[in-house]
């Protein structure tokens, strides 16, 4: 097949005419909504945690009320110092026990925006009070528990959107068309990054020193599912350094990375994975996860993805995915895609001479990693069944993906995927 520039116009045509289709994010305005049956009724939102990430969201859903006819009736911590500040942020009803709020006839979805080792359950049982769901990313804490998930929403009509809200950006949608067409060739790797630089330690979130446990703080209800531990303020401030309640670089940044390449590839569950590395850097943290970590994922599609992560030098790799034809590269602007001289056939010019066109091809999107749109995406989805950019079965992909690095690293093994009993086995 020719890598040409006409191939790849055509190509393009055909993947954004597909976007448009089905219906993009980016593309569903705000201002489209009176269009849509149903879309005068206000749908209101409960949050479940309110650290943090939680006040992106919140500042995203206020700042959509009017827009998109969405509001925040009800929010839940643990922590009374930060459900205070959400409550004068929101002027929504507050609530220490999430299974309370749930209750709540006044509330549509749900948004879990708390630590990892809560998803799984907050996730179940929101389903069960017949809630429409924003989980964050990841899924869950465990394969077992994204299954669980998987198979509990498949069954009903509820909607589930994980928070990997870079699939909000249709650049996937498009790269995985373009590549199914074979603008690529044979796909035989991709490989991706997602570093940063910390100074004295890594991901040391500050500590409120008001924190009290037994006074404004419920410890054990932060614990949940977690292993049982006397208070510990590094535990709750800095949970992303400890395995009970995170998968460290793993489920926190290269979630958003590997989904990109399960979306654009359209990849599902690897056949091995294996992971390495270590506190290289900051070998006298307190941290359990490891500051430098890498994996390497091989597909059953016979293609091999890496991820590669430090938290003590940021330099980038470019972000790309490999064919025997042509390279496509994710670029702040959209992608390229660029010829391999060696399999770009030559074409016949006007002047009856032989030659190859070697230009390299430029998609621009017009989405982005944005919570908002990833929020108004769930919000098309409730109102008019418009697909979900990133449902529970790519959120299962993406946990399996993650924990068998996780679980190779911790084991120092390597791993093979179960698919029949699908679980990861020692390889």
């Amino acid at each position: 097949m020719n890598i040409s520039r006409r191939h790849f116009v055509k190509g393009l045509t055909k993947a954004t005419a597909g976007i448009v289709a089905l219906g993009s994010s980016s593309g569903l305005l705000a201002k489209s909504y009176s269009r849509i049956a149903g879309a005068n009724e206000r749908i209101n939102v409960g949050v479940i945690g309110c650290g943090g990430m939680a006040n992106d969201h919140m500042n995203a859903l206020l700042e959509m009320k009017e827009s998109d006819k969405v509001g925040i009736t009800a929010i839940c911590d643990v922590y009374t110092n930060r459900l205070d500040k959400a409550k004068e942020l929101t002027q929504g009803r507050t609530f220490k026990e999430y299974r309370k709020l749930l209750e709540s006839n006044d509330v549509d979805y749900v948004l879990i925006a708390t630590p990892e080792h809560w998803h799984h359950q907050m996730t179940l049982d929101a389903i069960d009070a017949g809630k429409h769901i924003y989980v964050e990313k990841p899924m869950t804490h465990s394969i077992e528990q994204a299954r669980a998930v998987t198979e509990k929403i498949a069954g009903t009509k509820l909607k589930l959107q994980v928070g990997v809200q870079g699939m909000s950006d249709e650049s996937y949608e498009t790269a995985h068309q373009m590549i199914q067409e074979g603008a690529l060739g044979k796909v035989v790797m991709a490989h991706i990054d997602y570093s940063r630089n910390y100074v004295n330690d890594f991901w040391a979130n500050k500590i409120d020193s008001d924190a009290k446990p037994g006074v404004n703080l419920d410890w054990d209800a932060w614990l949940g599912p977690a292993p049982k531990r006397p208070w510990d303020a590094r535990r709750y401030f800095q949970w992303r350094r400890y395995w009970d309640y995170s998968g460290g670089i793993a489920t926190d940044l290269f979630i958003h990375r590997v989904t990109r390449i399960i979306k654009s590839v359209g990849l599902s569950f690897p056949d091995y994975v294996v992971a390495t590395g270590g506190k290289w850097n900051f070998a006298d943290s307190v941290a359990e996860i490891p500051d430098t970590f890498n994996m390497m994922l091989d597909y059953p599609e016979k293609m091999t993805v890496l991820l590669v992560s430090s938290m003590a030098n940021d330099m980038p790799i470019r972000h790309v995915i490999r064919g025997h034809k042509a390279t496509l590269e994710f670029i702040r602007e959209g992608f390229t895609i660029t010829p391999q001289e060696a399999t770009n056939e030559a074409v016949i010019s006007s002047t009856g001479e032989e030659e190859k066109d070697n230009q390299i091809f430029t998609y621009k999107k017009t989405g982005a990693e944005d919570i908002t749109l990833h929020h108004r995406n769930l919000l098309g989805a409730i109102r008019e069944n418009e697909p979900l950019k990133c449902d529970h079965t790519l959120g299962f992909y993406g946990v399996v993906a993650c924990m068998m690095g996780v679980e190779s690293f911790r084991r120092r093994k390597y791993l093979k995927w179960d698919t029949h009993g699908e679980k990861f086995i020692e390889n």
